[in-house]
């Protein structure tokens, strides 16, 4: 019989805390707080963007949540610890539970709070539920191959390019994207987790 390679926890709902920010279970109770913060920037008027238009919200949480239902998606809502505001939304997603792996994704937050420390705090909570609570072999992003902004902070984390998937993906103006894959393994998470962990590190100071 072959080994087991799953997960050695099933992916569950979880509230993650740490380095200002703090993940707790996307619900659509969300949605008037989701939609604020997607006003801050109009980022449903980008090309590349999942976040949806302000009328959309509900649905696009109902599609998250009936990812969670089918086992593939596992979403949160990101808030701000000083100030309590809900300022974007991540997943887990692309479960796939034989070879403990996921990718993280569908990561969007208000414009006020790019470029800040907000995407590498989010990142090191996914990276570190993931590895060490969860037990994933590898974790994944994806991103349109046009997205040059989303490709280099995917690889300022550290993550390493697998390749391109052409001709994979709609987008939402209906032209069909390449799609650039990205990974990390478990055997390289301490060295991720060592670069992330300074990154911030050199934020706070």
């Amino acid at each position: 019989m072959a080994p087991n390679q799953g997960f050695t926890r099933q992916p569950a709902p979880c509230t993650l805390a740490g380095h200002g920010v703090r993940l707790e279970p996307l619900s659509l109770s969300h949605a008037n707080a989701l939609t604020r913060a997607a006003r801050d920037g109009e980022l449903w008027n980008l090309r590349f963007t999942s976040v949806p238009e302000p009328d959309q919200t509900a649905g696009y949480i109902q599609t998250a949540l009936d990812g969670y239902a089918a086992g593939h998606m596992l979403p949160f809502v990101v808030i701000h610890e000083d100030t309590q505001a809900i300022i974007g939304t991540t997943r887990y997603h692309d479960i796939i539970t034989a070879v403990a792996r996921l990718e993280i994704g569908y990561t969007w937050y208000a414009k006020s709070h790019q470029r800040s420390h907000v995407n590498t705090a989010c990142k090191l909570l996914l990276l570190e539920h993931a590895f060490d609570a969860l037990g994933a072999a590898v974790v994944g992003w994806r991103t349109d191959n046009f997205n040059l902004a989303s490709q280099r902070a995917i690889e300022r984390l550290g993550a390493k390019r697998d390749g391109v998937i052409r001709h994979h993906a709609l987008r939402r103006d209906g032209t069909v994207r390449d799609t650039v894959m990205y990974s990390v393994t478990a055997g390289e998470w301490p060295e991720v987790r060592a670069h992330l962990t300074y990154q911030l590190h050199r934020h706070a100071c």
